[in-house]
Formats: structure tokens, sequence, C-alpha cells
């Protein structure tokens, strides 16, 4: 049982509420985590047929039986829940560290516990594995800089040349998937996938739309191996599966909704009025799309010709489970592009600031890599940019520009 990120997080928010939600894509984790964090609470799996008839038939009895210490795994199996929970925890509502559900693959699920449990009910959402949790190390100094307003020292803490040996590419290429990861079979990993991937068209998306073209979809989502990192051109996707734009959008949403794929919103508040305002997306796990994209070895990762954008998609997603498990609140995450062909990678913004940040596979980035990022920087009076990338150190690249290894992240 692999230590998370996230069990402080869940700790902490059960603290302050009756009921944590723990969210995220199916084979996460997530009932790993609750038992991790509360070992000996009573647990109810939803879809075990057993289980469900005994909460749905009589939920007074059940509550008035196990009226706390409990799991719930994949709450979205029954959406009354959140309903009768409501009443349950308002009987007591002082009471904190009560109830902890889990959920994936829903996209009624969040509006359920919003509209259901607002105020008493915290929230978590759980990624496959971050790179430290599956060398079992400690969450990163990096996430530290989130915790206060970013100036031009706030980095001097990472100063240091890497001394710890770890495959970055190693771990890019198979992505954070517990099962097959920990497995370490490339035999295992790629059967693993191969029925994960039909399960969850066929028994996530079909049960939650009936209607769905499944081939279609089947081939929608492959396709997006092949675009992570990128802005999506939906008439032009449609054309190529032979669907509508309508039907394209409709497919994007499903896949975001059900933690497959992440959408980027264009950042706008730059100074730039030739900002592209467009959203883009990326596959939230590099070894679903490598595994779409018929890459089995690390040879064919660093020949691919699409290496570069899908290494960015890894290491935003990596930043993005790292601020999710700390003590950040109130931010958000952006790309930046112009009508020109500048493009910063990924822009966070919250109390901590405006923090700019651009991906290159390579261990060198040269100056004029980063002239995008420079200027961005300037442009918008910030006290500090990051380049990640394969190198050994910290390093400050040009003016208010840091260079941070892949393996600090």
């Amino acid at each position: 049982m692999l230590r998370r990120n996230c069990a402080a997080k869940v700790n902490a928010l059960l603290e302050i509420f009756p009921a944590v939600l723990i969210l995220g894509v199916r084979q996460s984790g997530k009932t790993t985590l609750a038992k991790q964090v509360r070992e000996n609470w009573k647990y109810f799996d939803l879809e075990n047929m057993n289980d469900l008839d005994f909460i749905s038939s009589d939920m007074d009895f059940f509550f008035s039986e196990y009226p706390g210490n409990i799991i719930i795994d994949e709450a979205q199996e029954f959406a009354e829940l959140f309903r009768h929970l409501r009443g349950v925890i308002d009987a007591d509502r002082n009471q904190k560290n009560r109830f902890i559900l889990t959920g994936s693959s829903s996209p009624e699920l969040i509006r359920q516990a919003s509209e259901s449990l607002a105020g008493r009910l915290g929230m978590v959402e759980l990624g496959t594995l971050k790179m430290n949790e599956l060398h079992q190390e400690p969450l990163p100094p990096f996430y530290q800089i989130f915790s206060s307003q970013l100036s031009t020292a706030t980095l001097d803490e990472l100063g240091t040349p890497v001394t710890k040996e770890r495959d970055v590419v190693n771990d890019f290429l198979y992505g954070g998937y517990p099962e097959p990861v920990l497995a370490k079979s490339d035999d295992y990993f790629r059967t693993w996938m191969q029925n994960y991937f039909r399960l969850y068209i066929e028994r996530d998306v079909r049960r939650l739309f009936p209607r769905l073209d499944s081939i279609k979809y089947r081939r929608f989502v492959s396709t997006l191996s092949e675009l992570s990192g990128t802005i999506i051109n939906k008439a032009q996707l449609g054309r190529s599966l032979d669907t509508s734009e309508v039907t394209i959008r409709d497919y994007l949403e499903i896949a975001d909704k059900t933690f497959v794929w992440r959408m980027i919103p264009s950042y706008e508040k730059s100074t730039s009025k030739s900002a592209v305002k467009m959203p883009k997306g990326i596959l939230r796990d590099s070894g679903l799309t490598h595994f779409l994209a018929n890459i089995d070895s690390r040879e064919k990762l660093i020949r691919s010709a699409n290496v570069g954008q899908n290494f960015e998609s890894f290491i935003i997603e990596e930043i993005i489970k790292g601020i999710q498990c700390s003590k950040a609140t109130n931010w958000n995450y952006y790309y930046y592009r112009t009508k020109h062909g500048a493009e910063v990678d990924l822009v966070l913004e919250g109390s901590f600031g405006v923090l700019p940040i651009e991906i290159k596979f390579g261990m060198t980035t040269r100056s004029t890599q980063i002239a995008s990022l420079k200027r961005f920087v300037s442009d918008n009076s910030l006290p500090v940019g990051i380049v990640i990338n394969n190198s050994t150190e910290v390093k400050t690249l040009a003016e208010n520009i840091v260079q941070v290894p892949a393996t600090l992240i």
C-alpha cells in the first residue's frame, strides 16, 4: 500500500468537515487511500450488490446502525445517498470526521455532492501515481513555493544539484496507474491497459451515456493520444472521425468529466491583445497515452515525433497533482499562446501570484527556446518564470528565469 501525497489533505479535511469525497479516474487508488487514512472504519462498496441493497433498501436503518466511521466506495452508483446523507449530517452538524466517500467516472457525482452537501463535504481529487509516490519519497519541496507570495528569491531553496537517481523517462513511459506500473512487466502492462481501456468504454462510459456510439468514442479517445498537449480543432477532428463538431464537443466533455482528459483554458489576463482564447487539452496519464499510441519501449518513446508535447502533458499533470495535495488554495491552471505563435506551456495563478512554466524534454535549454517565457515574465512584471527539463541542476538561465530539473517535480 503506497503512501499517497493526498493522505495529509484528507486527514486535514476530515478535521473540518463531517464527510470527505475522494474523486478520480477508476483504478487510481481511491479505495486504498481511504483505507489508509481510516484503516479501522467499516467499508461498504456500492458496486457490490449486497452492500448496495443493504444501504438502499432502508437508509434510515443503515445510518442508525452506522452513524459514522464508514467508507462508502463508488458512491456514484446510488445518487439518493447524497440527499439522505445531508439529513444524517445535519442531525449532528458539529460532529466532524464521520464519512469518506469515493467516486469515479460520473459527471453527476460532483453536481449531486455540491448541491446536497454544500458546506458539509470536503473534496479531494486523486490522480494516478505521481513520481514521488511511485518511488515512495515525500512530496518534493518545490510545492512549498505555492504556500506564500512568489518573489525573485522563491526558488533559492532549490539551488543545489540533484543527487538522487531517478529515471524520469521510465516514469514518463509507463505513467502512474498503480497496478500495471508496480507489476514491472511489459506484458502485464499491455494486457492490463488493453482491458482497462475496454472496460472504461463498455462499463463506465456506456453506463453513463447509454446512447453513445462506443466504437466512435473508442476511436476518438485513441486519437487523443496524438493530440495531447494541443489545441483541438473540433471541426477537423470531426471530419477525420466522420462525425459532427457537436459530437466531438460532447466527447471532449465526457472524457474530461470521467477524468481521462483534462481541459486547460487559455490565460486571458495577459497584456497581449493577440492571445488565443481556445482551450487545449491533455490525456491525464502518460502510460495510457503511450499505450494508445503503440509506444511500448524507451527507444520508441524518445524517437516519437510527439515526445515533446507528450512530455509537456506529463509534467503539467505531475505539477497539478502536486499542487492538489499541497496547502495551496484558490488556484487554477492555464496555458498561454498568441496568434503569432508565442506560447507558455503552463501558467499557474493563485494567492501565490502568477507563475509561468515552460517544459522541455531535453537536458539543455537554449535562450532562443525560452523567448516567449522571458517576454511573458517581462510584459506581466512577474518575479520569476520556470523552465522544467531533464537537466541535473537548478540554475538561472536568464534574468528571473530559473531551470528546475524534472526530478525535483
